[in-house]
C-alpha cells in the first residue's frame, strides 16, 4: 500500500493557512498539512533543518507555494527546489495572490507545475482548494523521493 504523501503549505498569512486547512477539510482531503509560514522555514522542512531536524525524511507530495514571503520569497524557494536532485521532482503549485504576468513567467521558467491565483471570494477559493487537492494530493501519483538525507 502506498502512504498518502503529506501536503507542504508554504503561506505567511494565517487568514489564508487557516482557509487552506478548512477547505482541504471540508473537501476531505486526508493528506497530513505541514505548515511553512516563510521561505526560510519551507526550506528547513524540505532540509529537515531548524525545527523540522527531527522530522521523518522524505518529500511532501505536493508543495502549495504562495509568492510574497517574508524572508526567502516565493520564487527563491522555487529556484532552490528545483536546482536541487533530491527535490527537484516535487510538484509545486504556485498559490498566489498576484496576477502580476511576470510573477507568473518567472514562475513557470524557475518549472512551477502550476500557477493559481487566489480567489477572493470564500467559496471560489474551497473550491479551488478542492480542485488542486483532488489533483495534486489524490489523483496525481507524485515521484519516488531520490534522497533521503539532503545538505543544502
Amino acid at each position: 500500500m502506498i502512504a498518502i504523501k503529506k501536503i507542504l503549505l508554504v503561506e505567511d498569512n494565517p487568514n489564508d493557512v487557516e482557509l487552506t486547512m478548512e477547505a482541504l477539510s471540508e473537501n476531505n482531503i486526508a493528506n497530513a498539512v505541514e505548515v511553512a509560514r516563510d521561505g526560510e522555514e519551507a526550506l528547513d522542512y524540505l532540509y529537515c533543518k531548524g525545527k523540522f531536524s527531527s522530522r521523518p525524511a522524505g518529500n511532501p507530495g505536493v508543495i502549495l507555494l504562495d509568492l510574497k514571503l517574508p524572508k526567502v520569497n516565493g520564487l527563491e524557494v522555487l529556484g532552490k527546489i528545483r536546482s536541487d536532485d533530491g527535490l527537484k521532482l516535487i510538484p509545486v503549485v504556485i498559490l498566489t495572490s498576484s496576477r502580476e504576468e511576470s510573477d507568473l513567467v518567472e514562475s513557470y521558467r524557475l518549472g512551477a507545475n502550476a500557477y493559481v491565483v487566489k480567489p477572493v471570494d470564500f467559496n471560489k477559493f474551497v473550491k479551488a482548494i478542492r480542485t488542486l487537492g483532488l489533483f495534486w494530493a489524490i489523483i496525481n501519483e507524485p515521484p519516488p523521493d531520490r534522497g533521503k538525507s539532503r545538505t543544502s
